[in-house]
């Protein structure tokens, strides 16, 4: 962790995105979900077993016998439809909006309006998840892509550090941060994250990668286009 600190000294040379004032509702969103009950729970808890191992439609199903009253199965059900590429993930997450767990809400609408190229609108719903969710290490990460995307790259660079010093050990926020790197030519910078972080050489070439499209006016994904099999956090 200190060689994350000692680095983020080194890099952190920008602030964060500007941000709009929204809706009050969406701003004072949170609160205590209503829990469910131990038959409900369980079921909750073999759908989240079921989409983990890779198998969202009997995922789904489960989810299916729940009562959509509940924020979690609304949440749930978004991902697994949003995953299938389904058009009723979006209005699930909407629903979600100025309760219990609207910063989820954003967060998912920003995946949708990634998945169809919408930068700006996802930028928006992912910078309002930011503001419910500060410490959310995978909303950062994505508003961090989505800020990549747009050229907003000392943005993005705040955004993957804070992402980085928040859970460090989830890679995809470093191998971000390494893309952004050699898409700036920054190959020292780059080099000296990869050994700081301890990369492997898989994670420094898959950072190439995606530095090479992004160079070529390509588009990078979020975590959950990434590893779409990681969808109950």
């Amino acid at each position: 962790m200190r060689a994350i600190l000692m680095f983020t000294g080194l890099l952190l040379l920008g602030g964060c995105a500007g941000q709009q004032p929204d809706g009050l509702s969406r701003l004072l969103g949170g609160g205590s979900c209503s829990k469910p009950d131990a038959d409900q729970q369980l079921s909750l808890d073999m759908a989240d077993q079921m989409i983990n191992e890779g198998r969202p439609h009997a995922g789904l199903a489960h989810l299916e016998q729940l009562p959509e009253s509940l924020d979690q199965v609304r949440l749930r059900k978004a991902k697994v439809l949003r995953l299938l590429g389904r058009s009723e993930a979006e209005p699930l997450y909407r629903s979600l909006l100025g309760g219990c767990l609207a910063a989820e809400g954003e967060h998912g609408l920003g995946q949708i309006a990634s998945a169809r190229g919408d930068d700006q609108q996802a930028l928006r719903h992912l910078q309002r998840a930011v503001r419910l969710a500060p410490t959310d290490e995978k909303v950062r990460n994505d508003l961090g892509v989505v800020q990549m995307n747009l050229g907003q790259h000392a943005q993005a660079r705040f955004e993957f550090l804070t992402a980085i010093e928040l859970k460090d050990d989830n890679p995809l926020p470093a191998i971000n941060l390494v893309t952004l790197l050699l898409v700036q030519d920054n190959w020292n910078q780059a080099e000296d994250l990869v050994r700081r972080l301890h990369l492997g050489a898989a994670q420094f070439a898959e950072a190439q990668a995606r530095a090479a499209r992004l160079k070529a006016g390509a588009r990078g994904p979020l975590a959950a286009a990434a590893q779409p099999a990681a969808l109950v956090n």
